[in-house]
């Protein structure tokens, strides 16, 4: 096994993708391999994207020019019949279209994508052994479902929810069973406060748009674990959040260029330590 190769976790994101986009590239100039990823929520994109076959470059590209607010189709009717804004419908079939319809067994490089389980709280893995024929289209929109933001998905008896709702010990295994280090790329962001009109007639959108960006920015500062500390590496994303569809060119690239300098500075750090553990 290569001293350089890791299994990388994506968690978390949303339309923070470019961060994710960023750590990539800096994976491909440290020379950085790995057979196998994982995502999770927002991370998933990216994972599956890469997994595909898609490049770097054919990465960045999609996610500049992509524009957010086509997925934005929310229902405040919807929230009370399916516990979400949105249904996610139409960013479940942009991500089929730029996928062709890969299903797990398709992937080129394995990929594993996590959403958690509210009825239990814990993981359901979606991967080429446990879901061989699934659209990965569908395994992303079931990771990705933000509570309140996008409804919750039904699959088997699972009522699946965002994956990144998950402990850091359901992250953490030996994915390849062959021993191969964990890289776990975690997004961090800063509250900040939201304009809103408290004189509006109907407060209910601002006030659940509030809520769902306050819980996604107080998820992303979770506590990250003492054992786990040395296989994290945490990009600070600043005031940039996971819901934030309105997101400029310039936010994009300054997302592209923190994930990719975090990693760059950080990262050969951390694999240093872990390859000098492994060997004591």
């Amino acid at each position: 096994m290569s001293a350089n190769q890791i299994v990388p976790i994506f968690s978390g994101g949303g339309t923070r993708l470019l961060a994710h986009i960023g750590i990539l590239k800096a994976l491909q100039d440290l020379d950085v391999n790995f057979k196998s990823i994982v995502g999770i929520s927002g991370g998933s994109i990216v994972a599956s994207l890469h997994s595909f076959g898609m490049t770097n470059q054919s990465l960045y590209n999609l996610a500049v020019n992509t524009d957010f607010r086509q997925f934005r189709d929310f229902s405040i009717l919807r929230l009370l019949r399916y516990g979400g804004l949105s249904s996610g419908v139409k960013f479940e079939q942009w991500m089929d279209e730029q996928l062709d319809g890969m299903t797990f067994k398709e992937a080129p490089i394995p990929l594993h994508i996590l959403a958690t389980d509210v009825n239990g709280g814990g993981p359901v893995i979606f991967s080429k052994e446990t879901s061989p024929n699934m659209k990965v289209s569908h395994a992303v929109r079931c990771s990705m479902s933000i509570p309140l933001l996008f409804s919750y998905q039904v699959y088997e008896q699972h009522l699946l929810v965002d994956g990144a709702i998950l402990s850091e010990d359901a992250l953490f295994r030996d994915w390849q069973q062959d021993g191969t280090p964990n890289i776990c790329f975690r997004l961090r962001s800063e509250a900040r406060e939201q304009p809103f009109n408290p004189k509006r007639r109907f407060m209910l959108p601002q006030y659940i748009g509030m809520l769902i960006r306050t819980f996604m920015t107080a998820l992303s500062r979770e506590y990250v674990h003492a054992e786990h500390w040395h296989n994290t590496l945490v990009i600070n994303t600043g005031a940039a959040s996971s819901v934030d569809f309105d997101m400029s060119c310039e936010d994009k690239l300054a997302l592209f260029n923190q994930g990719y300098e975090t990693a760059m500075n950080f990262l050969p750090g951390k694999l240093s330590k872990l390859n000098t553990a492994k060997a004591s």
